[in-house]
């Protein structure tokens, strides 16, 4: 059976016409739609309940199993009516004498009756939503609720006013730096703001700065030693980014020609790389620690020292040959010495993972033979 159901939100056909609802049944519903009409004919509900009377007339015509009813909430708040619409719909479903799956479509005047769509649905299956406006407000009612809820979502209302807010305040801001006599600082300081929100906006960075928060806060608690790691390895990273620069800036002294790119780049990973490696290796620490203690560590996240400990290794030599601190001779070994040092962890703790594997896989079987 399809429940043709009207939604009159705001109650106006109990405050204008004294109807009792919810109104169930063809002929009640038609004299309800006739009372209001009589009462406030500028009523869009009025076009509500006759679209729910249309709709009834043409589903009986094709002997569909159809009812109408309306039902209402009231004008104390949205939330008071949405409950009453709600325990309105209990009473028409309880009333309705079928053993067919019940389903509805709901016809309202516009966005503010269509809030109540949710509650509908907790309720019964809705087939779909026919919205009946006046032509001449269609737009209007439409613009108007839209900007209300608008301005009721925090979400919408702080991507659309922030922006808008800033830019209203150019203005007074700009006679404020006149009066200061600094309107470039003024204008150049609200013009950065206004970017940066927009470009955290656009990018998404509020929500991933929230995300680190929370997972920062989980982590301290959680007694995990990778924030720690984490904040030990940003100081190792200033720290090698300072001694960079400062070997390039030795390395320049006491150079009499202008220096290549390359020899540029060579002292700044020679300055820093020491710093850096130290900083993969309380990091890639940190997380075998946790993953030790959580229980899920595997044999292969063992590698990850050893790998950072051969990418500085390469690193130093190259950086250490192209300022001609070192021979070719000691390039090679160091290249040669890095790259045995990845294969060689590689190797072993696959291995060791594999015997492992197979020697917990062979105590599983035994255990599940004496069962």
């Amino acid at each position: 059976m399809l429940l043709v159901l009207c939604v009159d939100l705001d109650d106006d056909l109990g405050r204008k016409t004294g109807f009792s609802t919810p109104v169930i049944g063809r002929d009640p519903v038609e004299e309800a739609a006739v009372a209001l009409a009589t009462a406030d004919p500028e009523d869009s509900d009025v076009n509500v309940i006759f679209q729910g009377l249309n709709i009834y007339d043409d589903l009986d015509e094709r002997d569909e199993s159809v009812e109408v009813a309306v039902v209402t909430g009231n004008d104390e708040g949205d939330v008071s009516a949405n409950r009453e619409v709600g325990d309105e719909v209990d009473t028409v479903l309880a009333s309705l004498s079928t053993a067919e799956d019940v389903t509805t479509l709901v016809v309202t005047d516009g966005a503010q009756d269509e809030s109540v769509i949710p509650i509908i649905r907790s309720r019964v299956p809705i087939d779909g939503v026919r919205r009946v406006v006046v032509r001449q407000a269609q737009n209007l009612e439409s613009m108007y609720y839209t900007i209300k809820q608008v301005l009721d979502d925090p979400e919408t209302r702080g991507t659309v006013l922030i922006p808008l807010g800033i830019l209203l305040l150019i203005y007074p801001l700009a006679l404020i730096g006149s009066v200061l006599n600094m309107p470039g600082f003024v204008l150049g300081t609200t013009s950065a703001l206004l970017g940066f929100y927009l470009i955290s906006r656009g990018l998404g960075l509020g929500d991933r700065l929230d995300e680190a928060v929370e997972r920062a806060r989980r982590s301290l608690y959680a007694g995990r030693t990778t924030l720690l790691a984490y904040v030990v390895a940003a100081a190792l990273f200033v720290l090698g980014g300072v001694s960079g620069v400062e070997t390039l800036e030795t390395v320049q002294r006491t150079t009499a020609v202008e220096l290549d790119v390359p020899v540029m780049l060579a002292a700044l990973v020679y300055g820093s790389i020491h710093w850096f490696a130290a900083a993969g290796l309380t990091t890639s620490l940190g997380q075998i620690t946790d993953e030790y203690i959580a229980g899920s560590l595997e044999w292969r996240y063992l590698n990850a020292p050893f790998y950072v400990l051969s990418i500085a290794i390469v690193l130093h030599a190259v950086s250490a040959f192209f300022l001609d601190y070192v021979e070719i001779a000691y390039l090679a070994a160091a290249l040669t010495a890095g790259t045995l040092l990845g294969i060689v962890s590689t190797l072993t703790f696959a291995v060791a993972e594999s015997r492992f594997s197979d020697t917990d896989r062979d105590d599983g079987s035994r255990q599940a033979g004496r069962v």
